[in-house]
């Protein structure tokens, strides 16, 4: 209390206006909070005391005022399409509906990566496409769709509606997945049992409901449940039904994992194929996933197979948010200066001719006091990259590099590659990753064969933390680097400890080289791409650029004041002894002096440089190192 006025601390003001405490303290240190005082190291703040609007300081009538303005949550994990446009922000992508409709493909494939929004489009559809008791038009009278007029607003609740989602289908063995598979199938029949006492209905038609109602139906009944249902659902209703499947490609990447890939291929040829193919009984087909699955031969004569991947013109705004959908949605949550981070972090992904945010990761950002942070990478399992380091040859390994610096690379792009041609040609490795969303595309252009020659980039910050993490994973997980060794090179460079850093990259040197090949090639790639995992945050890391007299191996020029410059000079010979071996190292470390490696770190201001050379020959490493102080 002071005089009159009751004081309150910054963490009450900031549950009660509903912002954080270190917004609270900003403000006052700013003094754009009127009457608030300094006691010790804390903020007193009088309790009456007028939230600021607009950034000017208040005035001095201390009146208590709430915000009254009601945010609505973001919808973080909800795929439920009434549930997140009645109590969640949500981003109108009704207009989809108005562009299928306008095309009618029979059969659509939608491939986009994990977490852009596609089980939640998905059930837009079903809610908007579905008769219901209920009147479900209610759900998009405020929508753009509506605006579009009675043309489209015709096929609201009009068709039967057969929905099942794969999303959740990861088991590790076919046994269980044909079980889970059995369970999905069980549900949806479920979802219609209005229709198995009707005489439109013969006999023979209600035994087999019946099975699928009881869990009883084998593997080969299983196969017939997508068209049998639709042939009954079009007898009941008089309207042949829209089908709709959700993360169609899970299970079969699952399959490919855990070695149960021809299982499961055979399984859903013929599942597809009764639902899809020559089914006299549907109005419209949806099928959504990450991965094209077209070399399986799962869609074997589908010719009435409308595809849809990231890199056509088609849909291209309706999964991920726009830049004008992040723009409303910072204006609403009342952060438009967070535009630049966010983008920085979040944008950069390239649907057709559509600039693209990861809605996940935005919402996640926003959600959490706009931290920027590598969200979209704790949302499954990143088994792509991990296959991408196993078959990677020297030539992708550096091209990889060359990603995390910032560059672009030339790749052909085949949108129909699977997991196992990884096996038959590695450059395979960019066409997974594109459409996984790990890479985008900013030139492209379509060959004859249907392919593309692209230049590919990595969209993001967040992309560039998800390759750094999964390389440093793959690395301890084949024993080329240990934990500790990691945790010792990050401590040594939060410490500045030279003796430390030196120790701890001998030590992976040591490991490393009983990983990698005995060739200089692979060794050389396996070093850049730990040292990489490991360092970017604190380096800026070069290779064989200009600098005294020649050109250095590798630099890595740090990012903050406290970190050494470090010059790394590789040697490498075939069938050294110890001694030999020690002299090369000795001879690398002396060139990157002799050749005045150092010039540009001493422009650039850098006074502690870690010199270290290498030499190594077969399974065998020597690292020999020098520190420096430069006087400027």
């Amino acid at each position: 209390m002071i005089g009159d006025v009751k004081m309150k601390s910054c963490k009450q003001i900031a549950r009660e206006w509903n912002l954080s405490e270190r917004t609270i303290n900003d403000l006052c240190k700013k003094g754009k909070i009127s009457g608030a005082i300094k006691s010790g190291r804390r903020w007193q703040i009088p309790d009456n005391a007028v939230r600021p609007e607009d950034g000017r300081v208040s005035n001095r009538r201390y009146i208590k005022k709430k915000d009254t303005c009601e945010k609505k949550s973001l919808p973080i994990g909800i795929s439920d399409y009434v549930r997140a446009q009645s109590e969640y922000y949500y981003v109108d992508k009704t207009m989809l509906i108005k562009e299928f409709l306008d095309r009618k493909p029979l059969v659509s494939l939608f491939t986009r990566p994990r977490r852009f929004g596609k089980t939640l489009n998905m059930d837009m559809l079903r809610v908007f496409f579905e008769i219901s008791d209920d009147d479900t038009s209610r759900y998009f009278k405020d929508k753009a769709i509506w605006k579009c007029g009675e043309e489209y607003q015709s096929h609201q609740g009009k068709y039967p509606v057969i929905f099942l989602t794969f999303k959740d289908v990861k088991f590790d063995t076919w046994e269980a997945t044909i079980g889970k598979i059995r369970g999905l199938v069980q549900e949806e029949y479920g979802r219609h049992q209005e229709i198995i006492d009707s005489d439109k209905i013969s006999a023979y038609e209600k035994k087999y409901f019946e099975k699928m109602l009881d869990g009883t139906a084998n593997e080969v009944e299983l196969t017939s449940a997508l068209d049998k249902l639709s042939k009954m659902l079009d007898a009941y209703y008089g309207k042949a039904p829209v089908i709709i499947i959700d993360e169609y490609d899970t299970p079969i990447q699952e399959g490919y994992a855990k070695d149960f890939y021809e299982e499961i291929i055979g399984f859903m040829r013929n599942f597809f194929s009764g639902a899809f193919k020559d089914n006299k009984n549907l109005s419209f087909g949806f099928l959504i996933g990450i991965l094209r699955i077209a070399q399986e031969s799962i869609f074997s004569g589908l010719n009435n197979l409308t595809v849809n991947s990231v890199m056509d013109d088609e849909y291209d705004r309706y999964f991920g948010f726009t830049s004008e959908e992040v723009e409303t949605m910072l204006g609403y949550y009342g952060v438009p200066e967070k535009k630049a981070e966010l983008a920085e972090w979040y944008d950069g992904y390239l649907f057709g001719n559509e600039e693209i945010y990861n809605p996940w990761s935005v919402i996640n950002y926003i959600s959490r006091d706009c931290k920027p942070q590598a969200y979209w990478v704790n949302t499954g399992k990143n088994e792509i990259l991990d296959d991408v380091l196993k078959n990677a040859t020297d030539d992708i390994s550096e091209s990889l590099y060359s990603l995390l610096q910032g560059k672009r690379v030339i790749a052909k792009i085949d949108q129909n590659v699977v997991y196992r041609s990884l096996a038959e040609d590695p450059a395979n490795i960019y066409s997974l990753l594109l459409v996984a969303g790990y890479l985008k595309t900013p030139q492209k252009e379509l060959q004859a064969d249907g392919s593309y020659l692209c230049e590919v980039s990595i969209p993001n910050k967040e992309i560039a933390a998800v390759y750094k993490s999964e390389i440093l994973s793959h690395l301890l997980q084949v024993g080329a680097i240990t934990r500790t060794t990691a945790n010792k090179i990050a401590e040594s460079l939060y410490a500045n400890d030279f003796v430390k850093l030196e120790h701890a990259i001998g030590e992976y040197m040591d490991e490393a080289i009983s990983f990698y090949d005995a060739g200089a090639e692979g060794f050389y790639h396996g070093l850049v791409l730990g040292l990489i995992a490991m360092m970017d945050n604190q380096y800026k890391i070069k290779s064989n650029r200009e600098s005294g007299d020649g050109r250095y191996d590798i630099c890595m020029f740090p990012r903050g004041e406290r970190y050494p410059g470090i010059i790394m000079e590789l040697k490498w010979k075939k069938n050294l002894g110890k001694d030999a071996l020690d002299k090369l190292a000795d001879e690398a470390l002396y060139q990157i002096s002799d050749r005045r490696y150092d010039v540009q770190m001493a422009r650039d201001g850098i006074k502690k440089i870690l010199k270290i050379g290498i030499a190594f020959s077969g399974k065998s490493v020597c690292v020999e190192s020098e520190n420096s102080n430069i006087s400027i």
